[in-house]
Parts: structure tokens; sequence; C-alpha cells
């Protein structure tokens, strides 16, 4: 494949200088695998792990595997896992995380507009808060098609860009975000529809954005020194009443014409 254009080479070196900084400050005792997959406050994850079901001995690819937690999960329960990321200090710290549960992932940094791996190499993708990393997200979702092998899954969350209060968040949070992403526009799914045999999506947190509030306004979090999406999985104990509460509210709501794409991340998984 021909090389990225300059203005798309310059977007990759800033977001993997920005990673590579932030994976030399993670603590790997900080890093709670299961509840990234299982806590309440995860329910883009528990989605997606009702839509996958037995990944046991399934060959899995992690696209943007950040710290790892995602790849060592899925290799707890079985599967042959490749953590992937476009910063080396990412995989670098993916790979230590793996070690320390006790699991066995291989390592790689991959462009994920430009996947290293032959056709029909994977049975799942799995891409977490990745695309909107992405200049044009259907080239990576082209490539990760490519991949996959008949019949393989494709599942990915990420954010959406329509909800003006997580808009206001990320106007805030300048320190903690790189300067290129983009948030999805919900009709992103109908691209996948259209390209994978089934397609089952959905979207989370509409009245649960209460909780990101309830941080700034009543306990002052700075989002400049604490990430609010990190911060809702290390206390998901104490925030589940909140949350049960008004995931109620948000089942409600997504039925109402018009108010998916009011959330503020959509889940994916897709078969090709």
């Amino acid at each position: 494949m021909s090389q990225p254009e300059q203005p798309t080479t310059d977007l990759l070196q800033r977001e993997q200088a920005f990673h590579d900084q932030w994976a030399s400050t993670i603590n790997l005792d900080e890093v709670p695998v299961e509840a990234y997959f299982e806590a309440c406050t995860a329910p883009e994850n528990r989605f997606i792990l009702r839509q996958l079901g037995n990944v046991s001995g399934k060959s899995l690819l992690d696209l943007g595997c950040g710290a790892g937690e995602n790849s060592v999960y899925f290799a707890q329960q079985g599967a042959n896992c490749v953590a992937s990321d476009y910063s080396p200090g990412m995989v670098d710290v993916a790979l230590k995380l793996a070690d320390q549960h006790g699991v066995a992932i291989a390592g790689r940094v991959i462009n994920a507009m430009e996947i290293d791996y032959p056709d029909n190499s994977f049975d799942i993708v799995y891409a977490a808060n990745l695309l909107h990393h992405i200049p044009d997200p259907l080239v990576t979702i082209q490539e990760i098609h490519r991949v996959l092998k008949p019949g393989g899954k494709m599942c990915f969350w990420d954010p959406l860009q329509h909800n003006p209060v997580i808009n206001v968040y990320r106007r805030i949070a300048t320190e903690v975000r790189t300067e290129d992403e983009t948030p999805l526009h919900i009709n992103l799914i109908k691209q996948v529809e259209s390209r994978f045999s089934t397609t089952h999506a959905d979207t989370f947190w509409i009245a649960t954005l209460w909780i990101f509030l309830q941080f700034y306004l009543i306990e002052r979090v700075n989002p400049n020194e604490e990430r609010y999406w990190k911060k809702i999985i290390l206390e998901a104990n104490r925030l589940r009443p909140t949350y049960r509460r008004l995931e109620k509210v948000d089942r409600f709501l997504k039925k109402l014409p018009g108010m998916q794409r009011m959330a503020w991340n959509v889940a994916v998984v897709a078969t090709k």
C-alpha cells in the first residue's frame, strides 16, 4: 500500500507521541482488567461480550490495544491475542500487563489504516476507543474486514459527536485528549451494515452522563488531572446505585426517535 500523505503522517506522529508519553505514566497495578469488561459502568464491553459468546481458541487482534487490558481479558478467556497499537510504548505496557497477569499475548506495532496482516487472518478484531483517532474510520473498517476470516467478527466501541454535554467536557478536558480526535457520527453504523453480513449496535450513556456532571460540579474533579472515562471504571462500585437508576432511564430514552444519537458511546459487533 502507498504511504500516508503528509497531513496524515503528522497526525499519526502526534498520536504516537501522546500515547507513548501516556504509556510512560501507567501503573500496571492500577489497571483493573476484569472491571473494564464486567463493571456496571462498562456497558459497551458487556454488550460486546454478549454478542461474541465463547472466544476460547479464537484468534483475536486487539487493534489500538492501549494498556492491554482488552488483550489480557480475552487471553484469560482462552483467546489467542495480538495486542497492537501505533504506540510502541503502549504495546510494551500491554506485554508487561499480560506477564503480570500470567497470560501469553503477542505484541505488534501496527498502523490501523494499513494492518500488516494477510487477508483472512483473524476470527475477531476488537477495537476500543480507536476509530475516533483515525482520519477516515472507514479505511480502518475496510482493513478490519479484509483481515477477518469469513464469519469473523469486528467489534468496536467509540464516542459519538452529538451530545452537547459531552462536547462541553471535550472542550474542557484538553490535556487528556489528543488534538486530532474526532468522535463518530451515528451514521457510521449504516456504513458498517453495508459492508458486513450482520450488524448489532447499541448506544450508551445519555441520562447516565449525569455522573460526569457529578464529577465536575459536585465532586470538583479536575478533568485534566483525572480521565473521567477511567474514573467511572475505577469507582464502579461506588457509582453503582446512581448508574443503575439512570441506566433504566436510558433504556426508555433510547426508544424515543432521535435519542440514540444523543448517547456518549456506540458499540458495534459485525460479522463478515
